[in-house]
């Protein structure tokens, strides 16, 4: 009878063990938001081409101009670099002047950095959308000046492979939000 009890209490380890192994397993399998909102920047990879409208209007900025970007995977798969820029200019960096922005993981969380025109580095952590669709950036903190303000609010909204959407709000001196809106078409 002892030997009996015995047996049936390494078998009631040994299933547990086993249930336990298999759920950490699933787990690690599984990805994290972050790691699931990275997956779905990174297949936006290529170049893309569309109209911008600027909300207030700016002088320098006419609505519905069209602009240019191109996303770029790099660091083995680690790091994903967004330029943008006016329609119709070569990326040269050594003649024209574009801000870069680069995305990617930082521990559990998806973060970008702006090098903006301005001047400055504003950080921001993603907050994925439930239906994996979205991604929204918000402001964390800003490196380097302030003078002429800085890029405050990200969101990334996946149409179609070949279709998406950004919303840029910049915030200039004084605290007042300018948004930009590209509504962007694959262009290879």
């Amino acid at each position: 009878m002892n030997s009996v009890r015995s047996l049936l209490a390494l078998f009631l380890v040994a299933c547990a063990a086993m249930m336990f192994a298999q759920s950490s397993a699933q787990q690690s399998a599984e990805k994290s938001d972050a790691q699931q909102s990275f997956e779905q920047l990174k297949s936006l990879a290529g170049n893309w081409s569309g109209p911008v409208s600027v909300v207030p209007p700016q002088p320098d900025m006419k609505d519905n101009k069209p602009v240019q970007v191109t996303l770029r995977v790099t660091s083995r798969g680690n790091a994903l670099v967004h330029e943008m820029q006016e329609a119709g200019t070569p990326l040269d960096a050594a003649k024209y002047d574009h801000p870069v922005t680069m995305l990617y993981l930082d521990g559990g969380r998806l973060t970008l950095i702006h090098y903006c025109d301005a001047g400055n580095r504003p950080h921001m952590v993603a907050r994925p959308s439930p239906d994996g669709k979205k991604v929204e950036f918000q402001f964390v903190d800003l490196s380097g000046g302030n003078e002429f303000g800085h890029m405050y609010h990200a969101v990334f909204t996946m149409i179609d492979a070949n279709h998406h959407i950004e919303d840029w709000t910049y915030m200039m001196p004084g605290d007042k939000p300018v948004h930009a809106h590209l509504d962007l078409a694959r262009a290879n």
